[in-house]
């Protein structure tokens, strides 16, 4: 499911920049085909490498780690460096190869696994009615990503339509929290569930954070309600912004997702979400 979202995704970031002027797009100079590939590979970089780190850790877990987890692992980690992505040029450059051969490496080792089954499906209540409420903000941004307007965001604001057309950092953040909401239905099954469990949690309150500073910059700053804005947290700073994240992460982790047990017997339920 997760690896069917972020194919989609790259599919619709190709033909979305591939035929919309550079212009109505967010800090990109490509156009045509070349530009729509361009955007895709930098997508996979951020925030598909962040998803496939998780992925490959929950199939290390079924398989047995080994050096190619460790490498897809290594790849998709470039995205920490400092400019790997940019968010002022969104060109694809020769650098983010590497996080993108990570996520490839990453779909392969999933593909080897094989199936493992849809999870524990307790707690899905709680994921669908996060999933909806969140994707109700997201609405905006899903018009975006496939180049259209939503009703209203076609306002100008200082000589730019409120919500530009193409990707958002705050529909990135929700397809996080949705991977998160999803891998956290596999934690029951793992042998070794914590770090997993930990690294959701961060990515849910990560994914949420980005979406908060996205969505009140664009629908209240925009609008002249106010000038203050929530601090952005795309990479990682000593802001009190981040040390909120990290401790809504921890309570996510304590209160949902953290383990009873990590184990290498029979798998048992180990997570209250």
């Amino acid at each position: 499911m997760v690896w069917a979202l972020l194919g989609a995704w790259a599919v619709i970031d190709v033909i979305t920049y591939s035929r919309i002027d550079p212009g109505d797009l967010y800090h990109v100079s490509n156009s045509g085909l070349a530009g729509g590939l361009s955007r895709a590979l930098v997508f996979l970089n951020f925030p598909a490498a962040l998803a496939a780190i998780a992925i490959v850790t929950l199939v290390a877990d079924r398989t047995g780690w080994r050096w190619p987890h460790a490498l897809a692992i290594g790849l998709c980690a470039v995205i920490v460096v400092p400019g790997v992505v940019d968010q002022a040029h969104l060109d694809a450059r020769w650098i983010n190869a590497a996080p993108g051969l990570g996520v490839v490496l990453a779909f392969v080792l999933t593909l080897r696994a094989g199936r493992g089954g849809w999870g524990d499906p307790r707690g899905d209540p709680i994921r669908i009615a996060v999933a909806v409420l969140l994707g109700i903000l997201a609405l905006p941004w899903m018009f975006a990503l496939v180049g259209f307007y939503f009703p209203g965001s076609h306002v100008i604001y200082q000589g730019h339509p409120r919500v530009h057309l193409g990707e958002h950092h705050g529909l990135e953040g929700y397809l996080l929290v949705l991977t998160a909401l999803l891998l956290s239905r596999e934690l029951a099954r793992m042998r070794r569930p914590t770090p997993l469990a930990l690294y959701l949690s961060l990515m849910i309150a990560y994914g949420a954070g980005n979406m908060a500073n996205d969505d009140w910059y664009e629908q209240i700053v925009k609008r002249g309600w106010t000038g203050w804005r929530i601090p952005d947290v795309l990479e990682p700073r000593l802001t009190w912004m981040w040390g909120l994240l990290i401790v809504v992460g921890a309570a996510i982790f304590f209160t949902a997702l953290r383990p009873r047990s990590d184990r290498t017997g029979t798998h048992r339920p180990s997570s209250a979400l």
